[in-house]
């Protein structure tokens, strides 16, 4: 049964334009074919309901005027340096701490320091174990996973006209991304006052910043991709963090439960809460989350042209040793840059590696097989035996402390948002 678009939307619940590219999909028969298999095979749709897609669809004009509201009134009217010092101070020292609040503060602290009714913190903790057990592969995962919402021009269009994620500076502002993943999944890591949840909030008042130049920007067209930095494209970064990272993790070898990915979404849940990322449907088991993930794929309208391919031919030039550097630094760098392609060309479809101008990809990319064996062998241990739990769960972070720093010279990450745009 082909499902058919909705009606024109209202004012208040709007769909993008390009979302109808997803109506489109479910007449295609390959997708038919698709649904009727799980259907009978596995006794679901493969596509979430209606109701649901409509609600994904509508969060796409989405934003946080909580946060907005707190920008307006303080960064606005006193000028950044003193919207960002008040900003610090209430993250680091409490609310009471900040002579007369204002009352959008009061707000935004309030809404930082909720604690939902459906959190549980032993499921969050559990979460956050999974995650940082997989070390600095996190990082590769999440890059190459990215390179695939390039094709889209509410992803693409704000990285480019930004600049950070192109040229000299793709590196540093990549792996700075990856410091607040490193940070949320630390032990106690989002708890109130902890690193995590404090640079999740950071984050989420830098993302306004962006999307209020964005949304003025000429280039930036609402009625085809919603508001930027929209609470569903912020929804499916949530889910790539969990559901798709746990399943790139299963396929270089870590034995991740279902009930390991459960723990990874509620993890990533709470991590949007405090990021102000409250969309009006989120999923509640995996078979839901993949459900919302084959709907992006589904509405993907790959207009995102020169933007995304910029983007994405910029992700492994990146990691080219620099010129100028000490061999010992020299032959690290290239070891690393080949480990990167081989990640890359592992996890992305041959034909999207093949159709750009990416290195050359083998023998590296048998890199990731050869680790199966050592990561199954480590993760079946850690079920078993609660002391090799403890030690590899140490080794996992200072492994990626390790690449961290040295990814970025021993420098810290800043969550600042750009102040110029290059174009």
């Amino acid at each position: 049964m082909v499902t058919a678009a909705p009606s024109p939307a209202s004012d208040v619940d709007r769909i993008p334009d390009e979302f109808h590219s997803y109506w489109r999909a479910l007449e295609k028969p390959s997708v038919r074919r698709m649904r009727a298999a799980c259907q009978a095979l596995l006794g679901f749709d493969a596509v979430p309901t209606r109701e649901q897609v409509l609600r994904f669809g509508h969060g796409h004009y989405d934003t946080d005027p909580t946060a907005e509201a707190f920008v307006a009134e303080v960064y606005d009217v006193l000028g950044t340096a003193a919207g960002r010092r008040m900003l610090d101070t209430a993250l680091d020292e409490g609310l009471a701490a900040v002579a007369d609040p204002p009352p959008s503060l009061v707000a935004l602290m309030s809404e930082l320091t909720e604690e939902p009714e459906w959190l549980d913190w032993d499921l969050l903790e559990r979460g956050a174990k999974v995650l940082r057990g997989f070390g600095p592969a996190v990082a590769s995962s999440a890059g190459s996973g990215t390179l695939l919402a390039y094709t889209e021009s509410s992803i693409a269009k704000p990285l480019s006209l930004t600049g950070a994620y192109a040229g000299a500076s793709a590196l540093r502002r990549f792996v700075e991304t990856q410091r607040h993943t490193f940070d949320i999944s630390d032990p106690g890591g989002m708890r109130r006052g902890a690193a995590g949840w404090k640079s999740s909030a950071r984050v989420r008042v830098m993302h306004v910043f962006l999307r209020r130049r964005i949304a003025a920007h000429p280039e930036w067209d609402a009625a085809a991709w919603g508001q930027p930095i929209n609470q569903s494209d912020a929804e499916m970064t949530l889910l790539s963090g969990s559901v798709v990272m746990a399943l790139s993790m299963r396929a270089i070898g870590h034995p991740v439960t279902r009930r390991d990915i459960e723990a990874l979404m509620h993890l990533w849940r709470y991590v949007g809460h405090v990021m102000g990322v409250r969309p009006r449907w989120y999923p509640q088991t995996v078979r839901e989350a993949t459900q919302l993930t084959l709907v992006y794929f589904l509405k993907r309208a790959h207009s995102s042209g020169g933007d995304g391919v910029e983007l994405i031919e910029s992700y492994l030039p990146a990691f080219r040793p620099q010129p100028g550097t000490g061999w010992r630094r020299r032959i690290r760098d290239e070891v690393n840059y080949r480990v990167q392609i081989g990640y890359t060309r592992y996890w992305l479809p041959g034909s999207f590696y093949r159709s750009h101008d990416m290195p050359f990809a083998w023998p590296w990319a048998l890199h990731p097989l050869l680790q199966i064996p050592g990561n199954l062998a480590v993760g079946v241990a850690r079920k078993m035996n609660s002391r090799v739990d403890s030690a590899a769960d140490r080794l996992a972070r200072r492994r990626r402390e390790a690449w961290f720093s040295r990814e970025m010279d021993g420098q810290e990450s800043r969550f600042s948002a750009r102040e110029q745009f290059r174009r």
